[in-house]
């Protein structure tokens, strides 16, 4: 941080000017996709058999992952909201319900909030998931502990980059350690409190005495550059698993410095040399200018490009369940 501002590590920070926003809306950065998604494409996946004694992910929407394993529930930037936006009657309106309902998770014991945007920091997700697990303990990035503490949230920890939480299992057969790492972004919920909170991503590592050592990354809201990501594999890989956004990535003149799009996802893929990588931050809420359904067949067409098996980086539906 200097100047009261946090910053990138390399493409610094790019919160657009009102003039690109508009620019932007009325159509003045146009472009199409390479190839169109054909009506009929849906991703591949593999025909395995879900094993319960084993690691689960499970994609809810948006950034929204559900990790479960040995009775321990971790969740991602949860959004259950109507709307990703400051108030309800205004915004982007989600596309497709919640996989699966609020109400109908099981105990979570962790959150990872990866920023303090409306659609990875939503108050009403908070609040309600406050009120059915009041012992959550919620892990963020530095600065956006106290927007959560007026919204009555008591048990968190702040992390900044490459800063490490270690929680040992009292009522669970594991043990985390859980690392902010960087990720190329910007924060603030209002124009005026841009960068005044980090972004971040998060590696978790999970030990157990009943099963092998697994640990999962999940990127956050991002876009690439050559230092970061890199950095984490060298450091932290390989991954078991990587929860990496593949939508919001048109047009690419306007969104490559903030968010990544397929091409730029097998980078990380493959920059932290993860086994299973699995999409997300797409189909949820309509944020940029990609057709709908337009991600996996990109990110098809990426894997493809990179002479990669594509059933390594999967474009799941809401509600799969991956073993990882």
């Amino acid at each position: 941080m200097f100047g009261g501002k946090f910053h990138n590590t390399e493409r610094d920070n790019h919160q657009k000017s009102m003039i690109e926003v508009a620019k932007w809306t009325l159509g003045l950065y146009r472009q199409q996709p390479q190839e169109l998604a054909p009506p009929q494409f849906y991703y591949p996946m593999p025909a395995k058999p879900l094993n319960y004694h084993q690691p689960i992910a499970t994609w809810i929407n948006h950034s929204t992952y559900l990790i479960s394993y040995h009775g321990v529930n971790i969740l991602t930037d949860p959004i259950f909201a109507d709307r990703c936006s400051p108030v309800r009657w205004l915004g982007p309106k989600r596309l497709h319900p919640p996989a699966i309902a609020l109400e109908a998770l099981p105990e979570i014991h962790f959150v990872l909030i990866s920023h303090d945007h409306y659609d990875h920091l939503c108050r009403e997700s908070v609040k309600r998931l406050m009120q059915r697990f009041p012992k959550i303990t919620w892990i963020v990035p530095l600065g956006v502990a106290k927007i959560m503490r007026r919204w009555g949230v008591v048990k968190i920890k702040e992390l900044k980059w490459w800063e490490h939480h270690h929680i040992e299992g009292v009522n669970f057969p594991l043990s985390m350690t859980i690392t902010a790492v960087p990720s190329q972004h910007f924060s603030g919920r209002k124009m005026w409190h841009a960068n005044n909170t980090l972004w971040c991503g998060y590696v978790v590592e999970l030990k157990s005495v009943l099963s092998e050592p697994k640990q999962f990354y999940f990127v956050g809201d991002t876009g690439y550059n050559s230092i970061d990501f890199k950095r984490i594999g060298d450091r932290m890989g390989p991954m078991d698993l990587a929860l990496i956004p593949i939508g919001t990535y048109m047009p690419t003149a306007f969104m490559e410095t903030i968010h990544i799009g397929p091409e730029q996802a097998v980078n990380i893929h493959r920059d932290v040399r993860s086994k299973l990588s699995l999409g997300m931050h797409w189909q949820t809420f309509k944020l940029s200018s990609e057709p709908i359904r337009q991600p996996p067949f990109d990110l098809y067409r990426a894997m493809r490009h990179n002479q990669l098996d594509p059933l390594a980086f999967l474009a799941v539906e809401p509600g799969v369940k991956v073993n990882w």
